[in-house]
C-alpha cells in the first residue's frame, strides 16, 4: 500500500504547527515497513492525504475519487487573531472551508472541537476524530539538551525560564504572555516563534510595540526550526500556552513530552481532548499567580511535571498510527 502524502508548507510556511504534524505523519509512516510513503511530486500512491487546503491540495486529489483523506488543522475560528480585520473573510472562509472538507472522502478530526467546526459548515464529508501523535523520545530532556539550549538562549542553568511557543499574532496570547512577564521579577521568559505571513500578521505593530515598551523582559527567538526546538524545551523550566483558539495544540504536548509542567488557558478545545485533568489559568492574573506558585513551591512544580507525564499516554504514536492505517485498510478494501 502506497499513501501519497500533501503537505504545501514544504514550498512555502514551516514554522507552523501544521508543518510539523506533516513531518511527524511521514515518520510515524516510516518506522514499519507494512506501508511505503510517497510527499507531494514524488509519484502517486493508492490513497491521498493531505494536511494542506490550497491549490495544490485539489490539483493532486484529483485522481483520487472515494480514496481523498484530508487532516483537519484549521477551521472557521482559526483566522480569528490571526489576519487583519478577519471579520471581512470569515464568510468566504466558511464557504471556502466547507470546499475543502467536502473534497475529501474523510476529514480527520483532531479533537472533538474540530469534528464540531466540520459539521456546522455544512460539509458533507464522513468524519473520522484521529489526534496527533506525540513522539515522546524525540522530544526527552537530557542534560546535553539542556545545557544547549541555555547556550542558544544565553541564560544560566541558575534562571528559572518560562517559555511561550507560537507565531507573533494576537490568537496566540502573545500580548498576556508579555503582561504576564511584567508581572513575575523572579523569572526568564522567552518567546519563540515569528511571523510566517509577514504583514499580514493580525496586530503585527501593535505587538511590537508591546515588545519594545516590555524593555527586554521577554527574549524573543524568532522562528526556529523543528529540530531546535528539543533543545528549547528542554532549557525550559516551565511552559505557558496562552492561545485564544486552537484546534489540538502540538505545543504544549511537546513541551510536556520533554518533561516540564505547562499552564495552559482554559479552553473547551483541551477540556473536552483530554482525558486527563491539565493545569489551566482563566486570566492573567491567575496565570500570574500559578506561575509564581510553580517557581516557589517545589511540590506543586513536581505535580505539574506528573501532570504533564500523565497527558501523553492518550497521544502513543503507536495507537495513532494503528488507527490511520485501519482508515487506510477500510479505504483500500471499499
Amino acid at each position: 500500500m502506497r499513501i501519497h502524502i500533501i503537505s504545501e508548507t514544504l514550498f512555502v510556511v514551516k514554522g507552523t504547527g501544521i508543518h510539523t504534524a506533516f513531518i511527524n505523519h511521514v515518520n510515524l509512516l516510516k518506522e514499519q515497513n507494512d506501508v511505503e510513503v510517497v510527499i507531494n511530486n514524488e509519484g502517486t500512491g493508492d490513497i491521498f492525504h493531505s494536511h494542506t487546503y490550497f491549490f495544490y491540495y485539489f490539483l493532486k486529489g484529483r485522481k483520487y475519487k472515494g480514496k481523498r483523506v484530508f487532516t483537519a488543522h484549521v477551521i472557521p475560528d482559526s483566522i480569528i487573531g490571526s489576519f487583519p480585520v478577519w471579520q471581512l473573510f470569515m464568510p468566504f472562509v466558511k464557504w471556502g472551508l466547507r470546499k475543502v472538507y467536502s473534497y475529501a472522502d474523510v476529514c480527520i478530526a483532531l479533537s472533538p472541537v474540530v469534528k464540531d467546526a466540520i459539521i456546522k459548515t455544512g460539509a458533507k464529508t464522513r468524519i473520522e476524530y484521529i489526534p496527533n501523535p506525540i513522539d515522546a523520545e524525540f522530544w526527552k530532556r537530557t542534560d546535553e539538551r539542556r545545557e544547549k539550549g541555555r547556550r542558544m538562549l544565553g541564560l544560566t542553568e541558575k534562571e528559572f525560564v518560562v517559555l511561550g511557543v507560537g507565531q507573533i499574532m494576537g490568537r496566540k496570547g502573545v500580548e498576556d504572555f508579555l503582561e504576564i512577564a511584567g508581572g513575575t521579577d523572579e523569572a526568564k521568559f522567552v518567546w519563540v516563534g515569528g511571523r510566517p505571513w509577514g504583514l499580514m500578521t493580525e496586530g503585527i505593530f501593535r505587538i511590537n510595540r508591546k515588545f519594545r515598551k516590555s524593555g527586554g523582559k521577554v527574549i524573543s527567538t524568532g522562528q526556529l526550526s523543528l529540530e531546535e526546538m528539543p533543545y528549547i524545551y528542554s532549557a525550559a523550566d516551565l511552559m505557558i500556552f496562552t492561545s485564544y483558539q486552537e484546534t489540538f495544540g502540538l505545543v504544549p504536548l511537546e513541551a510536556a513530552a520533554s518533561g516540564i509542567p505547562v499552564i495552559y488557558r482554559d479552553l473547551d478545545v483541551y477540556n473536552l481532548l483530554y482525558e486527563k485533568p491539565f493545569l489551566k489559568a482563566k486570566d492573567t492574573k491567575e496565570f500570574i499567580r500559578l506561575v509564581h506558585r510553580m517557581i516557589h513551591d517545589t511540590e506543586f512544580y513536581n505535580e505539574g511535571i506528573k501532570i504533564s507525564s500523565q497527558l501523553l499516554g492518550q497521544f502513543d504514536k503507536n495507537r495513532i498510527r494503528e488507527k490511520l492505517m485501519g482508515l487506510y485498510r477500510e479505504l483500500m478494501n471499499n
